[in-house]
């Protein structure tokens, strides 16, 4: 079925499913169901209904469990609702099955790597950036080639191309993403040396660079304002931004001499980001893992900041980023004296430093703390 046949921007009405095990309290349900439908409104869906399911062990043909699946179908087509999103990472076999049985009612389900992928292609501004999207996709669709190769079976014309070619249709599918891949991977590698002559360059020029990691919905891109004078898309949006961007800071040295300072804008980060998505934006996120000092941004203000903080950092050990690093935990205008003195006390073996991109609060002392680390 074409995503043209419901995929308009106001007739996206979805299902959420997220299913857990028995481990994860109330509190932490309730955070990741209000990330996914903070995704799915990114997204341009509407969530018409939302769903927890507690399980064990994913079950091995649909994750959810075929008798759970019949009673989601039943109210996705009561309600009109056409998307069924899952909060996991299904394996192909699993997602073709749920595929199978709601294309009954006319819907379709996509797993969290097929949502961020399309938010991914929705927030793509650069060449490179929409490369990388693409590369990642091929890597995600192709275990799902079978499934799509009995689809496209049924198609008569396709069917006559493969008994002409001398192949299945598998094997052209296969082919064709193969010598795709190539040619988006070399156009990548084209960036890559580009982007390598441009770090040489500042380098040569004694330019000192600042990657800036964050959390996704950190308050990254406010900093970013803040710090450079450089306007940046700042929404209160998951991936609002996408991409990488370089800007420049003036500190104060004395009252005669400034320092100049390159900083390094990358990709958000988020939980149980899949290894295929890092792998794709490796040549993006390089900016940011050779620079001299990152920029750790954290919300002061969020209720699972430990984490989220906690996400971030698996990610940075992840790519060997292994740099020193400042963690800057914004939005304190958003927080009273006693949650501070919390952060300060239990991140206290990070140093953190507090500011308010909003009220521009505390920057002195991370224009210190950056000319210390350089």
């Amino acid at each position: 079925m074409s995503e043209k046949n419901y995929h308009s921007a106001k007739d996206i009405k979805v299902f959420l499913i997220d299913i857990v095990t028995d481990s994860l309290d109330e509190e932490h349900l309730n955070y990741r169901m209000i990330e996914l439908e903070n995704l799915t409104s990114t997204y341009g869906g509407l969530v018409v209904l939302k769903k927890i399911q507690k399980r064990t062990v994913p079950d091995y043909n649909t994750y959810i469990g075929s008798w759970k699946l019949e009673e989601i179908k039943e109210e996705m087509k009561e309600h009109w609702a056409n998307l069924l999103i899952v909060w996991n990472i299904l394996k192909p076999g699993q997602i073709y099955q749920i595929d199978r049985v709601l294309r009954e009612i006319w819907a379709q389900a996509r797993d969290m790597v097929d949502l961020i992928l399309k938010i991914f292609q929705k927030n793509a501004k650069s060449v490179e950036a929409k490369l990388q999207i693409e590369l990642a996709s091929i890597k995600h669709m192709w275990p799902r080639i079978f499934g799509m190769g009995m689809d496209m079976s049924r198609q008569w014309w396709w069917s006559k191309l493969a008994r002409w070619l001398g192949e299945t249709n598998t094997e052209i599918m296969k082919r064709h993403l193969k010598e795709k891949q190539i040619k988006i991977k070399n156009k990548l590698e084209e960036y890559k040396k580009t982007r390598k002559l441009h770090r040489e360059n500042r380098l040569s020029h004694n330019l000192p660079t600042v990657g800036i990691v964050w959390y996704t919905n950190a308050g990254k891109s406010s900093l970013l304002n803040a710090l450079t004078h450089k306007w940046v898309l700042s929404e209160d949006k998951l991936f609002a931004t996408l991409g990488t961007s370089v800007g420049k800071m003036y500190i104060p040295i004395d009252e005669m001499s400034w320092k100049e300072v390159l900083l390094n804008d990358t990709i958000w980060f988020i939980r149980n980001l899949p290894p295929s998505l890092i792998d794709a934006f490796s040549s993006t996120l390089e900016d940011s893992i050779q620079s001299q000092i990152l920029l750790h941004v954290i919300d002061s203000s969020d209720p699972e900041i430990e984490d989220k903080f906690e996400a971030v950092e698996k990610i940075l050990k992840e790519i060997w980023a292994n740099q020193k690093r400042i963690y800057v935990f914004n939005k304190i205008d958003l927080i009273d004296d006693v949650k501070k003195a919390y952060i300060a006390w239990k991140f206290k073996r990070f140093k953190p430093i507090f500011v308010s991109s909003q009220d521009k609060i505390w920057f002195d002392k991370l224009n210190q703390r950056i000319l210390k680390y350089l």
